[in-house]
């Protein structure tokens, strides 16, 4: 009974510490930040406009050139489609219907130029 009482208890907390390494860190441009594939994606809201920032996993800025991405973020308890293309080295930049706050909540799909895709949860 205490084995399994343990081993519950093990099973938790791992659990409960792989939820936290997955939380939205702060970038080095002051956005939420989080892992998606080899990249880190980084967003920031002002007004309506959403910059996301890629970089490798060394912080090292990666060319978004070629590619496209697309947010979809619960803003009002509704969701907003933005659809985001690259602006600069290593942003993708788009615009939603409605005015966005931080912190942002939803998804941001990415498409680079080797047409491999992958998704950052916000």
């Amino acid at each position: 009974m205490i084995k399994k009482l343990s081993m519950a208890v093990a099973g938790g907390m791992l659990i409960a510490g792989v939820a936290l390494a997955h939380a939205p860190e702060k970038g080095k441009n002051g956005g939420q930040q989080v892992d998606a594939g080899n990249y880190h994606v980084e967003a920031i809201v002002k007004g309506n406009t959403l910059d996301v920032f890629v970089t490798d996993h060394s912080e090292n800025p990666v060319s978004t050139k070629g590619f496209k991405g697309t947010a979809v973020l619960v803003v009002g308890g509704k969701p907003a489609k933005i659809t985001l293309a690259p602006r600069g080295n290593n942003v993708l930049t788009g615009t939603a219907p409605v005015e966005l706050t931080a912190p942002i909540r939803g998804a941001i799909q990415i498409t680079n130029n080797d047409n491999e895709t992958v998704q950052a949860k916000f």
